[in-house]
């Protein structure tokens, strides 16, 4: 990446029908095409929670893909965090 390229994390919640339909499989794909190390896993109240490292205009493009209308189920809403690079993650796993 150039040296002016800024590293970020993304956290985000999705809503909707989004388990059980192929979203995380579809996100992780997403995500390794964009170059982002992370993770996204089923939350027990229904949701998915994708958790994305890499640069901030590749996370910015993950979350326009979330929110768009190619997505496997539903997505009714996308809410985000946004905070400093932790580390520590290879590659990107459905968890």
């Amino acid at each position: 990446m150039p040296e002016h390229t800024e590293i970020v994390r993304v956290t985000a919640w999705v809503r909707g029908r989004v388990q059980g339909v192929g979203f995380r499989w579809w996100t992780r794909a997403r995500a390794l095409e964009l170059g982002l190390v992370g993770w996204a896993r089923n939350t027990e109240d229904g949701r998915v929670e994708v958790v994305a490292e890499g640069s901030r205009e590749a996370c910015v493009k993950l979350l326009d893909l979330l929110r768009g209308c190619d997505t496997p189920g539903r997505v009714d809403g996308v809410v985000e965090r946004w905070s400093e690079v932790r580390g520590g993650l290879g590659g990107f796993l459905e968890r």
